[in-house]
């Protein structure tokens, strides 16, 4: 498989390997779930959005954030400061990586309803999977 340069990685916003499905699961007669609670947990979380964003020009969603954007709409307390801290700097990770988590984690936190919390720091930083791992050349 060919690999993937820092740069190019670093404009991703999610990526993490998924496994192959197996067959007894693709079979499965069971549903996985009801989609349209997950429907409305996005819907609500791009609610919170837009509201967030109202009068901001060309700002729809946490996806447009800039950085100044993200300084006030991702405030972290002393905990999700230190984790993210952490994660730069044992992973290696970009400024621009920086910015990615911090929006995931706003992103993940409005599907929560609520302040970004450490949990969401580091459900973001584990979106974050490939950045230095088997994808950069």
């Amino acid at each position: 498989m060919a690999k993937i340069s820092g740069p190019l990685l670093d404009r991703i916003d999610l990526h993490i390997e998924v496994p192959a499905v197996k067959y007894k699961e693709l079979a499965s007669k069971e549903s996985g779930g009801p989609s349209h609670r997950i429907r409305q947990r996005v819907v609500s979380a791009r609610a919170v959005q837009m509201q967030r964003f109202t009068g901001r020009k060309g700002m729809f969603c946490n996806a447009d954030m800039q950085s100044k954007d993200i300084q006030t709409f991702c405030r972290l307390d002393a905990a999700g400061e230190d984790l993210l801290k952490m994660a730069i700097t044992k992973l290696g990770l970009s400024a621009r990586a920086y910015d990615r988590i911090l929006k995931v984690g706003r992103t993940i936190a409005d599907l929560a309803s609520s302040s970004i919390k450490p949990e969401h720091i580091s459900e973001a930083i584990q979106y974050r999977s490939l950045d230095r791992n088997l994808w950069q050349t």
